[in-house]
């Protein structure tokens, strides 16, 4: 493998593609038939990095697993329950995750600190426990164990399983990243309800771990949305546990660039198989914007863009009003020239310095049916670039959030 070629994808690869990961999941009777309680563990305690949902709303779980990690920054479990939240459930709620961590700390035989805990569902019920217990107690079968049963049981109104992994080179070992994740409505993350969780068989200590992870969430999970709506629960987790290459891996490494590169791979993939499975969705949207005067500017005025109702009902019509486009990237809170704005929409050109050209209907309804539907907007102010993602907005999403709870 070449310095040129130190990344590639694995076909299937999920969070157990790493050395030393396994995972599982069942069904507990949290839901009616889906599984809906799985675990990721890794056979020594491994450096755990996290990120968090920024509403003031955070969940029980979030603040136990905060706790956990805080004692030694390291993690070797980690517990996901689908169905129930555990959100705005008070003190019962918290002590319902203590006792979910507590659990599966004495069914794995580590310290309590060692486990993580998430949820994903319900807002607002609490957990029964008593069926989180008894899928506790047959978590060791040999039939649930595998990464298609977790990928499986961290679901709620997702219609498939998100996965994805990368092998990079670290001074010749072959280094592999994989990542599972949930995610179909109430996306909009700074950082919706949305749960990723990346394994590493590298070693990478805790304050560079953290520092990658901040980085690229930025560039990939934050730069998604579905609805708009920011959940109670969202939570990237990133555990490292050094079996394939167990020397601190940081930015003064040669190899660190295909390291880092491969991690944003791996959460790219992720966000965007979230973002094409949005609620009643059809089709991804992809909105790369360039030319803007510097990062944060263009980023806004992607996910202007791919946020806007407008723009996703008319994807979903197959309606190419760029007028749109062009309105959602000037609502976007960022100062720029409209007069020098290029906006396409897949190949074709239909704004160029800010006003209407003539362009062939049928060719852009052709691009705005395709699987990905691309929109270049160019501001031509400088040189910063960023992408975002999204979705078209559709009928289904109402039946399906109007029915949520019944």
């Amino acid at each position: 493998m070449s310095k040129t070629n130190l990344i590639q994808a694995v076909e299937h690869g999920s969070v157990t593609l790493a050395k030393g990961f396994s995972a599982g999941g069942l069904h507990c009777g949290l839901k009616k038939k889906r599984k809906d309680l799985g675990w990721i563990f890794s056979e020594t305690p491994a450096v755990a990095a996290a990120v968090y949902t920024r509403n003031l709303y955070q969940a029980a779980p979030l603040h136990v697993t905060q706790e956990s990690i805080a004692v030694e920054q390291k993690i070797q479990g980690v517990l996901v329950n689908s169905g129930y939240a555990n959100a705005c459930t008070g003190q019962p709620g918290m002590d319902d995750a203590y006792a979910m961590r507590r659990m599966m700390a004495e069914k794995w035989g580590i310290a309590e600190h060692l486990v993580a805990v998430a949820s994903t569902g319900l807002i607002g019920e609490r957990i029964p426990m008593d069926k989180v217990t008894k899928g506790i107690a047959q978590a060791d079968r040999p039939e649930h164990q595998g990464a298609e049963h977790f990928e499986e049981a961290i679901l709620t109104t997702d219609t498939c399983p998100k996965h994805y992994a990368v092998q990079v080179e670290v001074d010749g070992k072959l280094v592999t990243i994989g990542g599972a994740a949930k995610g179909s409505g109430m996306i909009h993350p700074n950082m919706g309800t949305m749960l990723a969780f990346i394994t590493t068989d590298a070693y990478v200590e805790q304050p560079v771990l953290l520092s990658a992870l901040r980085e690229i969430t930025d560039q990939t999970f934050n730069m998604i949305t579905v609805d708009g709506d920011t959940s109670t629960n969202d939570m990237v987790l990133v555990l490292a546990n050094g079996q394939a290459y167990d020397q601190p891996l940081d930015q003064s490494h040669p190899d660190w660039e295909a390291f880092y590169t491969g991690f944003a791979t791996v959460c790219r993939q992720l966000a965007k198989q979230i973002a094409r499975d949005g609620e009643g969705a059809t089709r991804l949207i992809e909105v790369e914007v360039k030319g803007a005067p510097d990062e944060q500017t263009a980023k806004a005025v992607g996910k202007a863009i791919v946020g806007s109702n407008l723009v996703k009902t008319a994807v979903y019509g197959k309606d190419p009003n760029w007028g749109r486009i062009v309105c959602a990237a000037g609502y976007s809170g960022q100062l720029f020239d409209p007069d020098r704005i290029r906006v396409k929409i897949g190949p074709v050109l239909v704004v160029d310095q800010g006003l209407p050209v003539p362009f062939s209907e049928e060719e852009a309804k052709r691009a705005l049916g395709e699987d990905t539907v691309k929109i270049e907007v160019d501001l031509n102010q400088g040189s910063a670039q960023a992408v975002a993602w999204g979705c078209d907005l559709t009928y289904e999403y109402v039946r399906i959030n109007a029915l949520y709870r019944t």
